[in-house]
């Protein structure tokens, strides 16, 4: 079985493995048209000598000799309404094969699955997703998923993406070329689906700092072509973060988009859909796009009724192009039951009563789900994280009200409520002494930790908060129980957290401290639809949210302002995104960060990525945007005894956290 990988070997073959790779030209690729099956069996050495010796030693689908299908497929196969399975999946030797975890799986079951509704879409959303492009269980790259290969020459300005012949969507309609085509010129590029064009489809000048969007052009039926003007060294891992799904089924679009329906018609389709506009229709038929039944996939698991009912249900896609080292075509179990749950407590005690085959659980519930293991049948997993702190707050610096958005731009503000609060009794409580009482900073190992960056304003010195709130100007009010502005006006925190959160002791705890050095906070537990809603339209203030990031170099959405995303930075992202149009504009230290990163996408060579990536991370040390009040805890990954083929990694959303895992492949034993 495979181990639990540690931050520091992920860290070694991140900077060691990845980096080198990609900016040595097209080492590494799957050139000349070729599959990548036998680089996927290279990287999963280790598996394969631990695992049973049932599994057989298949380096290609082309080595087998048949293909087993599920029961419930051979059904319709044997009554006429579908085609044998070997018709359905890609060309012989453009099959994946899936590695498995622990043993070759047996069909059949299902997966409940606790989640909130439609709001709560990524759970399922990264759980079940088909990437061009996925990063390797290691960490250390990408490798091809929905493609089958790729090449790159010598100066990262060329990226052909070999496609694998024969694989169908959902409905069995072809999947080639022009699906990618297709989805740069009619989606991605008219913003179909109201986000902008991603990072990852530009280049940048290394002397001017000139910005140049790609060239997504067609070569033949099953390859495409990714052009930029200058080097992009990164594309591909950024791809995998950035635009994972770069593919979308054109026959589909055609009926529901006005350009090729006209205005009227496509209302009219949105009306069915339950939208009144056609942004809406776009945004979730385009984004969220596995919530519907009619948008055909390349997921092993298909939406099969309305997202909105009590129990949504996701079933087995018969032309889903993976397969065993058997044959067996995955995934192994049939479907994906989604039951509404009415709070974090619900899912915890439908888990703790053995209802659940997989989910996932904050730290804070360690204890109690330890105790009912054997009473609820489960094991529990501990999946690393890279996170910069287990508990922490953001505080957004393009807040709407000018008179906060001023105060949080002060460092001294930020320094102040850093130091208000004891760390060692949020470890306790919050985490049970896991986290330490450290500052929000790159945990050691991670490609670049600054040293000495964890103990910045973490010692617990209320004393030191109220002479910087003195400093700053802060009154105390007549009653001198909480401060004000200079012109006496109300000042109060309201930070938001979401229903979702780990532990709601937290916010509470830290409602306590703020109000101690005087600080009147108020606390919004809103659900997540609800918090994403209210970030996009800058209205929160102060969040309760940390930073998770494998690598700077891989995803900067956290740390640098390129979208609406990460709370602390706020409207600066829109401002990004949007080419100046809308947002705030950015300025002093946060300026600095943008043009820092186009240093870094303008790089050539590894040197230069650490560089300049230190850089950036230099500057939020000195700032301290992200306040951190406990270090990182693992992800808790709750699997029922007779759920197989579970593994031990890293849980972070650039490897689309349980996703990771490679669900396709879980099976009832």
């Amino acid at each position: 079985m495979r181990q639990k990988l540690s931050l520091i070997g992920l860290v070694v073959l991140l900077m060691l493995s990845t980096l080198t790779a990609c900016m040595g030209g097209d080492s590494g690729t799957a050139g000349n048209n070729s599959t990548v099956e036998s680089q996927q069996t290279d990287n999963t050495t280790a598996t394969a000598e631990a695992a049973t010796a049932q599994i057989p030693d298949i380096k290609s689908a082309a080595e087998l000799t048949s293909f087993q299908e599920a029961p419930m497929l051979a059904e319709l196969v044997q009554a006429g309404t579908l085609e044998p399975v070997e018709a359905r999946m890609p060309v012989k030797e453009d099959i994946m094969i899936e590695p498995v975890y622990e043993e070759i799986g047996k069909y059949g079951g299902e997966w409940n699955f606790p989640w909130n509704g439609p709001d709560d879409k990524w759970g399922i959303g990264m759980a079940t997703e088909e990437a061009m492009f996925r990063f390797t269980e290691d960490g250390s790259g990408v490798e091809p998923n929905v493609a089958k290969g790729y090449d790159v020459n010598a100066d990262s300005t060329e990226f052909t993406i070999y496609l694998r012949e024969g694989m169908r969507w959902s409905d069995g309609v072809p999947f080639t070329a022009d699906d990618v085509v297709f989805y740069w010129e009619h989606m991605l590029i008219p913003e179909t689906f109201s986000k902008a064009l991603y990072d990852c489809y530009y280049s940048v000048d290394p002397v001017t700092g000139e910005k140049a969007r790609a060239d997504v052009t067609k070569v033949d039926d099953y390859t495409v072509k990714v052009t930029f003007k200058h080097p992009n060294v990164m594309f591909l891992e950024r791809l995998a973060i950035d635009n994972k799904w770069f593919f979308a089924p054109a026959h589909y679009y055609k009926t529901v988009l006005p350009e090729f329906i006209g205005e009227q018609k496509a209302l009219e389709v949105a009306k069915e859909y339950g939208f009144e506009d056609l942004n809406t229709l776009g945004m979730w038929t385009g984004y969220y796009y596995w919530l519907y039944p009619q948008r055909p996939t390349l997921r092993a698991w298909v939406a099969k009724n309305d997202m909105n009912s009590d129990r949504f249900i996701m079933e087995r896609n018969p032309y889903f192009f993976k397969v065993d080292a058997a044959g067996n075509q995955l995934p192994y179990m049939d479907r994906i039951v989604l039951t509404k749950m009415q709070d974090p407590s619900h899912k915890l005690l439908e888990t703790m009563a053995g209802k659940i085959e997989i989910t996932t659980f904050g730290f804070t519930d360690f204890t109690v789900l330890k105790e009912n293991e054997q009473k609820g049948d489960y094991r529990v997993i501990q999946w690393t994280t890279p996170s910069w702190s287990s508990t922490g707050v953001q505080l957004n610096q393009t807040t709407e009200d000018p008179k906060l958005r001023e105060l949080f731009q002060d460092i001294r503000f930020r320094e102040a409520l850093s130091v208000a609060v004891d760390r060692r009794e949020i470890s306790e409580m919050i985490t049970n002494g896991l986290g330490e009482p450290i500052q929000a900073s790159v945990p050691e190992g991670l490609p670049n930790e600054q040293a000495g960056w964890a103990q910045q304003w973490a010692e617990y010195d209320t004393a030191r908060a109220e002479q910087l709130l003195d400093d700053i100007g802060l009154k105390w009010d007549a009653e001198r129980k909480f401060r004000t502005f200079a012109d006496g006006s109300n000042l109060t925190l309201t930070i938001y957290q979401e229903d979702t959160a780990d532990d709601p002791r937290f916010i509470e705890l830290l409602r306590k401290y703020y109000q101690a050095v005087g600080i009147r906070t108020d606390v919004k537990i809103v659900d997540q639809g609800s918090y994403f809603d209210l970030k996009y339209a800058n209205k929160i203030p102060v969040s309760v949210k940390s930073v998770n990031i494998v690598s700077l170099a891989y995803r900067p959405d956290e740390l640098v302002p390129l979208r609406v995303i990460t709370p602390w930075f706020g409207h600066y992202g829109l401002f990004t995104s949007s080419g100046g149009k809308e947002g705030v504009k950015p300025e002093g230290d946060v300026a600095k960060i943008l043009e820092l990163w186009d240093k870094v996408k303008g790089s050539k060579t590894r040197e230069e990525v650490q560089e300049w990536t230190d850089e950036i991370v230099k500057l939020h040390q000195k700032n301290q945007w992200v306040i951190g009040y406990s270090g990182p805890t693992p992800v808790l990954v709750v699997a029922k005894n007779n759920l197989r083929n579970v593994p031990s990694l890293v849980f972070s959303d650039e490897f689309r956290g349980i996703g990771h895992a490679h669900p396709a492949q879980f099976f009832l034993k």
